[in-house]
């Protein structure tokens, strides 16, 4: 496998084009043409440097290898990688605008018990030019160039766990928010992480003031590891802390995603427990009924009982919502459709 050219800054592609013997204004021609999803041979630059390119970097190194419409207008993608991998992201359309959820990893590790990413453990990590690649992909099949996006918001909740490719992560949130490519404010991404306590207090460092959003899904430590081995290593205390450092750090609220999982956490006494948990935090929480994956044996909570639960959180004065199920005829939980190409 090659390179990715779409891994690199804008000085670093001007170095890439110093050293060919070009003029300096070459490099912000690649750098735009990339970020309007044009694979290397479609650049428009001298058939010499296009050249010297396509011999040392993949010419398309996302590219889109099937698309499913749901029902209720979200798209799926699956993803081809130029090593043959597959990864996969959804389109979830808002009256807001359009956010695409995209993966970090091919597979994962982290071993959460609710989700189909992990089903074969982690195969590798993608580099930021490949999660980037995902959005350049989708946004160019939506009509959408790097000044009119097609994609309003980013969220790294697909398959992988951000913080476990922290490195990758971190630049793919540079160049994707980086003038003269999508631009996207860091106010429209979301992160999603299993709770890697560190890689939470030092991402507060990078001054990239996203939306945090940590998986918590249950209300003591015994509970959460039941569902999330990442529970074994890092206590609940821990996660509040680094997301106190956060908030310290960015003045931004963080998120709590609460999984609502039938017979496990979803009861007045878990909601109740949950409340007494977060009062006080400048949190927000995102209640999800759980996308079911046949290879778990874990089922969703009913709609009324998700609905009682919202309405314990907001009597106590907890911020929360109920996340409306998106793509559940098209596999749209993580790693659903991967699976099902791979078996």
């Amino acid at each position: 496998m090659k390179s990715v050219l779409q891994d690199k800054s804008p000085e670093e592609i001007s170095e890439l084009v110093l050293a060919a013997g070009e003029k300096p204004f070459r490099a912000v021609q690649i750098f735009e043409g990339l970020a309007n999803g044009k694979k290397i041979s479609e650049l428009p630059v001298p058939p010499a440097l296009r050249a010297q390119l396509t011999a040392a970097f993949e010419d398309e190194p996302v590219r889109i290898a099937e698309t499913f419409v749901s029902r209720d207008g979200s798209e799926k993608f699956l993803f081809e990688l130029a090593d043959g991998n597959l990864i996969e992201g959804v389109l979830m359309r808002y009256k807001y605008g359009n956010t695409q959820c995209v993966s970090t990893q091919v597979g994962c590790r982290m071993g959460c018990k609710f989700c189909a990413s992990t089903l074969g453990g982690r195969i590798r990590d993608l580099t930021a030019g490949e999660i980037l690649g995902q959005v350049l992909a989708v946004n160019r099949a939506e009509g959408g160039t790097r000044r009119e996006r097609k994609i309003t918001n980013v969220v790294l909740m697909g398959s992988g766990e951000p913080f476990d490719n922290y490195d990758n992560v971190v630049k793919f949130l540079r160049l994707l928010t980086r003038e003269g490519g999508l631009a996207m404010s860091a106010r429209n991404i979301s992160l999603s992480t299993c709770g890697l306590v560190p890689e939470m207090r030092r991402f507060a460092e990078e001054n990239i003031p996203l939306n945090l959003t940590v998986s918590l899904h249950a209300v003591t430590d015994g509970e959460r590891a039941r569902t999330m081995p990442i529970a074994n290593r890092y206590k609940i205390a821990d996660i509040f802390e680094a997301c106190a450092y956060y908030f310290e750090r960015t003045g931004r609220r963080y998120i709590f995603e609460y999984t609502l999982i039938a017979g496990e956490n979803a009861d007045e006494a878990h909601a109740l427990a949950l409340a007494k948990l977060l009062r006080g935090k400048p949190c927000h929480v995102n209640l999800i009924r759980l996308n079911a994956v046949k290879e778990r044996h874990l089922c969703a909570a009913e709609e009324r009982d998700a609905r009682a639960f919202l309405a314990v959180l907001e009597k106590s004065g907890i911020s929360a919502t109920l996340r409306r199920s998106i793509g559940s005829d098209i596999g749209g939980a993580c790693g659903q459709l991967r699976a099902k190409f791979l078996s």
